[in-house]
């Protein structure tokens, strides 16, 4: 369950699109080191790319989560792709219409996974030698060689979800699920028919740290 990414600032997902509106390309020029970005957390406000109707990307910041009566008001941040198939053939459900008519990709340098599974190292409350207190771990996970990487969303007006799916090697021993990272190339598929196609993410390699 993806609950923290990095993402990029809206100015530079707007030059990113101008740069690439030009060349064909996509690019987005390295950030001075000293302008610090906060991580984002499920309520925050996050840049995304969006299709226009023409087909065309456009930028816009939507809140991270859906709110979602039937679950006493919950907010909810990620969405199953399996779940959300299913709900697509059937024609009804929460995620029908955002799959099917709200997929979007949010631009970001890393995500964050707690490490749930067996085998976690520990670290103690207060920083020093593994105790009782102690809790596990947070892991960052990025794209094998790209310092920018896109992650698969759905939105419907101001909102949006992180479609997650089963997790593949880099995250299995970490985490039950992933976001749908996108390799390169793969932007135009979600965004198109064939988006089921992208379930599988086992050919896609992740790095990992384990941080605070």
């Amino acid at each position: 369950m993806c609950h923290r990414m990095s993402p990029l600032l809206l100015r530079e997902l707007q030059e990113g699109l101008k740069y690439m509106q030009v060349t064909g390309r996509a690019h987005v020029p390295r950030r001075d080191p000293s302008v610090v970005v906060p991580d984002a957390y499920p309520g925050s406000q996050v840049p995304l790319f969006v299709p226009s109707d023409d087909g065309s990307l456009s930028t816009a910041q939507l809140t991270w989560g859906f709110p979602s009566p039937a679950q006493g008001g919950r907010t909810v941040f990620n969405t199953r792709i399996e779940t959300a198939l299913r709900q697509a053939t059937d024609g009804r459900g929460m995620w029908a219409e955002p799959i099917e008519h709200g997929r979007c990709i949010v631009p970001v340098r890393a995500f964050f996974e707690w490490w749930t599974q067996p085998g976690a190292p520990r670290t103690s409350a207060d920083g020093d030698v593994p105790d009782r207190r102690s809790r596990r771990p947070q892991v960052a996970f990025r794209l094998a060689g790209h310092r920018i990487f896109l992650i698969a969303c759905v939105r419907q007006g101001k909102h949006f979800s992180v479609v997650t799916t089963e997790p593949n090697a880099s995250v299995a021993s970490v985490h039950n699920r992933m976001p749908l990272v996108l390799g390169p190339g793969e932007s135009s598929v979600w965004l198109g028919g064939d988006w089921p196609s992208l379930a599988d993410r086992s050919a896609i390699r992740l790095d990992r740290e384990p941080c605070e």
